[in-house]
């Protein structure tokens, strides 16, 4: 670890002298030397503070004599204005603070004066009405707010914990009560909707609330949050299960920004309104959330998302992971336990880490969330590795006959699994924004895992009939009929009648296409690296294992078959099958 000079880091009396004597106007000093930390020096727990030690030293030299957070390290726009950008105080806060062997900025002169400078930054920018601004100077950022009072709390907390800063701590929580006051406010529709539009945004600053009121309680705001928290329940939750993003679900908000929110504000105020919420949300993941039978991750029902595209989740996820603030629910909630890592694989992650020859991978700018480290503040609630084997098998599509059917706002998620195949499918009179793609959706078996995952946002690779100009039905409403019956039945059409698809779903998948005129039949195929397949005139077969999967159009036609160029999973690849048609199309899976 590289040397620091006695004049750069003060510790003790000498520096709790500094810090308190630091004005509130002191401005950046010269970035602090840069450190190249060895992996055996982070307990396992702290592994995932390892990366942002490193990226301290640069961030500083690129912040501003006034405490801009310059250089792109986080949020775009990185321009003075955008409140968010200025979140990486509290990763300053953090090594300024904190007394760890590997921790050399401990009390740091360079690193104070950048977190002071950087927080007088961050409060000039609030609103009269407590708001913070992102994208316009003007604006009353709904998200920028409720961020800000997360990570402005949590900053507040490490200053009071050391004493730290003293005048910057009457100013965070004049700020935060500024904040709170504007953000409670269930007449503020910036941020209360019914339903709420981004519900993760919302719920953000209900958990900094949560903090900031344990911090300096105020009777009047305490009771404006458990009505927040209430609201939160009725607004921002889907009937069928998915946290709002939109107005539709969106896997990536939801499992890695949303929940974790949701047990930073339950930490903080014990509401069971958020165990509730967490206990629906987890019976949807169930059914969207799709394991791989060899244990090697999740695929995720994208097509479905309102705004992002996460399609894969490794089973075991080391720090640094969004997701990692779940599993506080695991005790509450025993079935989150499936989609968290249990303690022993983590554990053995963990060591392979340490022992790793190469150098700590340096993060890249944008990459770097601050909330990796605020979240660690809760300690780790991993399941057992028997635990979550347990919550696996109580996973909806492991069992081997149901038909489910959700619906919200004009949306159907159909869900249905027979004892050889789990598909699903996204319907209705709208969708929730135009990235989402309508029709089948995922195809899934029991032993070979997922063969099918259509994607969101991507005309070229999700399950669709296309007319010439690249123009699927999938990018469009398509209104279902549930005819029911053994096998499964619905017939779905496009908003204009061009195109009608039929389905049944039994040993065998049917899917029989009748369009206006001559289309193309486009599969995105999950091929892994040891998949066979054979494409001829008539159909492809695909062999997994043991298990041959076989596509058959009946009839000899031209089809192709091409990897996509930026799709690609662990041990898999996207592969994008096409057969043009005459518009009329009749596809019978089957599986041997």
């Amino acid at each position: 670890m590289n040397a620091f000079s006695r004049r750069s880091l003060i510790t003790g009396a000498t520096a709790a002298g500094l810090l308190a004597a630091l004005p509130v106007t002191a401005h950046a000093l010269p970035a602090p030397p840069p450190v190249t930390p060895g992996r055996r020096a982070f307990a396992p727990e702290e592994q995932r503070f390892a990366q942002y030690l490193m990226l301290v030293s640069p961030m500083v030299a690129d912040m501003n004599p006034a405490g801009f957070f310059g250089g792109g390290w986080w949020r775009s726009p990185n321009v003075r204005y955008n409140a968010r950008v200025q979140e990486h105080v509290y990763t300053l806060a953090w090594f300024a603070t904190q007394s760890r062997p590997w921790n050399p900025y401990r009390g740091n002169a360079e690193v104070l004066a950048a977190l002071d400078a950087g927080l007088g930054h961050y409060l000039g920018l609030q609103h009269a009405d407590g708001s913070w601004p992102e994208y316009s100077p003007d604006q009353h950022s709904l998200a920028a707010t409720g961020f800000a009072m997360g990570y402005l709390s949590k900053t507040n907390a490490l200053l009071r914990s050391t004493r730290t800063l003293p005048a910057r701590q009457r100013q965070i929580s004049a700020a935060l009560h500024r904040a709170m006051t504007w953000f409670l406010d269930p007449s503020t529709g910036t941020v209360w909707q019914s339903p709420l539009t981004w519900a993760n945004q919302t719920t953000s600053g209900l958990a900094g609330a949560g903090l900031a009121l344990r911090q300096d309680p105020d009777r009047v705001l305490r009771g404006r949050l458990t009505e927040a928290l209430r609201r939160l329940a009725v607004a921002g939750q889907s009937p069928a299960g998915f946290f709002y993003e939109e107005s539709g679900a969106d896997t990536n908000y939801n499992f890695e920004v949303m929940l974790p929110e949701l047990a930073d504000a339950w930490r903080q105020t014990g509401d069971q309104n958020l165990v509730t919420m967490t206990r629906r949300y987890t019976d949807w993941l169930g059914y969207n959330l799709l394991r791989e039978p060899d244990g090697s991750g999740w695929f995720a029902n994208i097509a479905t998302n309102s705004r992002t595209s996460s399609k894969f989740y490794a089973d075991v996820r080391p720090d640094p992971e969004r997701t990692a603030l779940n599993a506080q629910f695991v005790p509450e909630v025993p079935d989150l336990a499936a989609f968290v890592s249990s303690r022993e694989d983590l554990a053995a992650a963990r060591r392979a880490w340490a022992a790793s020859p190469e150098p700590i991978p340096a993060l890249a700018k944008q990459d770097t969330s601050p909330r990796i480290l605020a979240h660690a503040i809760y300690g780790e609630r991993y399941p057992s590795r028997a635990q979550r084997t347990a919550a696996i098998a109580r996973l909806p599509h492991r069992r081997s006959h149901f038909t489910e059917l959700r619906s919200d706002q004009g949306q159907d998620f159909l869900f249905v699994r027979r004892p050889r195949w789990y598909v699903g499918g996204y319907f209705g009179t709208r969708r929730a924004t135009s990235l989402a793609r309508t029709g089948l959706t995922f195809l899934w078996h029991p032993v070979a895992g997922t063969l099918v995952q259509s994607m969101n946002n991507n005309n070229h690779a999700c399950w669709a009939t296309v007319f010439s100009g690249q123009k699927p039905d999938s990018d469009g409403v398509q209104r279902a009929e549930f005819l029911g019956g053994e096998p499964y039945r619905f017939r779905y059409r496009t908003a204009s009648g061009s195109v009608v698809t039929e389905v049944t779903v039994g040993d065998r998948i049917t899917r029989t296409v009748r369009a206006q005129s001559a289309a193309t039949e486009q599969i995105p195929l999950v091929v892994k690296d040891s998949d066979v397949l054979v494409l001829d005139g008539r159909g492809l077969t695909l062999t997994r294992g043991r298990t041959v999967v076989r596509f058959d159009w009946g009839r000899t036609l031209e089809p192709q078959l091409r990897p996509a160029s930026t799709i690609s999973y662990p041990g898999r690849r996207l592969h994008v099958l096409t057969v043009p048609h005459d518009g009329t199309f009749d596809l019978v899976v089957s599986v041997r």
